[in-house]
C-alpha cells in the first residue's frame, strides 16, 4: 500500500471486512427532512460492531499485520472507541491487545474494552502523553502499534463507511450535495472523502468538530496543521485530538470543504433529537454532523445531505442529561 490511501485500498478493505463488520443502514426520516427542508440520509455507524466506525479500521489494520506474520501482540491508545475496536479485532484474530486509555474515559467504553479481554493502562490526559506510553510499551513487549487514525490501513477501513453509503445512495438514485462527518484525528473523514468523491465528484464534505477542538477546520483555512489551545473541554470525548493527523491532513487538505463547529449545547440537542425522533442511541462525538444540520438549517435547505452518525457508546448519565435538557 502507498503512503496515501487510495480508492483501490478501500475496495480491498471492504473485502477484508466482509463477514466481520456490519453493513450499517442508511436511513431517512420525514420529520427531519421537513424540519430542515432538505433530503437527509443518515449512515448509522452507531450500529457497527463495538458501537462505532472504529471497528472497520482496526480490523483492517490487524488483519494486514496478522497476514504478514506479525506477532499477535497489539498496542493502541484511545479514549474508548478505538480501544474497543482494537480489543475486539484482536480477540477475533486470536491475538492480545494492550490499550492506553485516559482515566476519565466513559465507563461504558472502559467496560467494552475489558469485555474483549484487552489489558488497560490508564493515563492522565492532562499530564501524560498517551503516544509516549504506548510507544514505550510496544518497545518493551514487541507489540505492534495500531494507530487510531494516522495509518493507511486504518484510513482504508474507515473509508468503507463512505463506500457503503455511496452504494446505498446510488441504489436510491440519490446524488448528495453535502456530507457532514464528525472529525477528530481525521481518519473517518479522509477515508469517506476518498470513497464519496470517487462516486460523487461534486460533493462538498465538511468536517464537524467541537468548539475548542476545531483543529482540522482551522488547518484547512490556514493550509497547514495547527493545534488546539490547551485547557478546553467538550462532551465529545471521541473528537478531542489535539492536532490533525499528518497522514490524514495530506488527504483532507485536498478533498474537504470548510470546517463546521458545534457547541456542547448543540450536541445535547442532537443527542435528544436522535433518541426521541430517530430512535437512535448515539454518543456526543457521533452526532456532531447531525448537530450542525439541526442548528444551521438554512445552510442545508433544498440540499441532499449525507450525515454520518459515527458512534453510539454514550455514558448513560450524559444521555439522560441531554434528553431532559
Amino acid at each position: 500500500m502507498n503512503d496515501l490511501t487510495t480508492y483501490a485500498d478501500i475496495i480491498a478493505a471492504a473485502r477484508t471486512l466482509n463477514g466481520h463488520s456490519v453493513p450499517t443502514p442508511l436511513i431517512n426520516n420525514k420529520l427531519l427532512d421537513d424540519l430542515i427542508g432538505a433530503q437527509v440520509l443518515i449512515k448509522c455507524e452507531n450500529l457497527q460492531m463495538t458501537g462505532s466506525f472504529k471497528f472497520r479500521g482496526a480490523f483492517n489494520k490487524i488483519s494486514h499485520l496478522v497476514n504478514n506474520n506479525a506477532n499477535k501482540l497489539f498496542v493502541a491508545w484511545s479514549s474508548g472507541n478505538h480501544a474497543q475496536a482494537v480489543a475486539a479485532a484482536s480477540a477475533m484474530s486470536d491475538a492480545k491487545a494492550s490499550i492506553v486509555m485516559p482515566r476519565d474515559a466513559p465507563q461504558i467504553k472502559i467496560e467494552g474494552t475489558k469485555y474483549f479481554g484487552a489489558k488497560i493502562i490508564f493515563y492522565d490526559r492532562n499530564t501524560e502523553v498517551r503516544e509516549d506510553i504506548g510507544t514505550q510499551l510496544a518497545s518493551e513487549t514487541g507489540a505492534q502499534i495500531v494507530p487510531p487514525y494516522d495509518d493507511e490501513y486504518v484510513i482504508a477501513g474507515q473509508g468503507t463507511v463512505g463506500l457503503e453509503a455511496a452504494a446505498q445512495m446510488l441504489a436510491l438514485d440519490v446524488s448528495p450535495d453535502i456530507a457532514l462527518v464528525p472529525c477528530g484525528g481525521g481518519g473517518l473523514i479522509a477515508g469517506c472523502a476518498i470513497a464519496l468523491r470517487q462516486h460523487f465528484p461534486n460533493i462538498i464534505i465538511h468536517p464537524v468538530e467541537p468548539k475548542g477542538f476545531d483543529d482540522t477546520g482551522r488547518s484547512l483555512t490556514l493550509g497547514k496543521r495547527v493545534s488546539n489551545s490547551p485547557g478546553e473541554s467538550s462532551l465529545c470525548d471521541s473528537l478531542l485530538a489535539p492536532t490533525p493527523g499528518a497522514v490524514t491532513f495530506k488527504i483532507n487538505s485536498q478533498l474537504l470543504g470548510s470546517g463546521k463547529v458545534v457547541s456542547d449545547e448543540d450536541i445535547q440537542f442532537a443527542l435528544m433529537f436522535a433518541m426521541k425522533q430517530l430512535k437512535m442511541v448515539t454518543e456526543p462525538g457521533g452526532v456532531a454532523g447531525l448537530a450542525d444540520l439541526l442548528c444551521n438549517k438554512e445552510a442545508y435547505k433544498g440540499k441532499k445531505v449525507l450525515v454520518i452518525l459515527s458512534g453510539g457508546n454514550v455514558d448513560p448519565a450524559i444521555l439522560e442529561q441531554a434528553i431532559n435538557s
